[in-house]
């Protein structure tokens, strides 16, 4: 039988506690260390050592597959970011991040998780990436944010 692949997106508005200026520079992987627990990445490229179009990096996470990012759009005047995700063994995705002001001290931001599966192991992942699982993180990394924004300090998991 060939293989079928399967897509699947996702989105959620965020509420972030901060204005789109202060919100656009934490969503790089080099800041997301500070915001986000148990974050980890290893640059490969980046010119200014931050988000930028065209910097690479990657993630690997305990059970997890090496996963390749681009950032294919980098755009602090309208506030958007884009990366594609590769995950050789399983899926390739988009990440699409657009933060609009909501208020004066506030902000949304909207993103989007569109993932394609590249194996039957990409098949099986999008069978599992309920909305609820989805849900749950995008709620932990609101939270997370919402918490450093506020404080200066890591929100640990309690």
């Amino acid at each position: 039988m060939d293989f079928q692949a399967k897509r699947i997106s996702r989105s959620y508005r965020q509420t972030i506690n901060a204005t789109p200026d202060q919100v656009f520079p934490l969503i790089c992987p080099v800041r997301e260390a500070e915001w986000l627990e148990d974050w980890d990445f290893k640059m490969i490229y980046s010119q200014t050592g931050l988000a930028e179009e065209g910097a690479v990096f990657s993630t690997s996470y305990a059970g997890e597959e090496d996963t390749i990012w681009i950032i294919t759009k980098h755009d602090p005047i309208k506030h958007e970011v884009v990366f594609v995700r590769v995950t050789p063994a399983s899926r390739a995705s988009i990440l699409t991040v657009g933060i609009k002001e909501k208020d004066e001290r506030s902000s949304y931001v909207d993103i989007t998780y569109t993932y394609t599966a590249i194996t039957d192991a990409g098949n099986t992942f999008i069978d599992n990436y309920t909305e609820e699982f989805f849900q749950r993180n995008m709620k932990h990394w609101e939270k997370s944010m919402n918490f450093f924004l506020e404080t200066g300090n890591l929100l640990k998991a309690s």
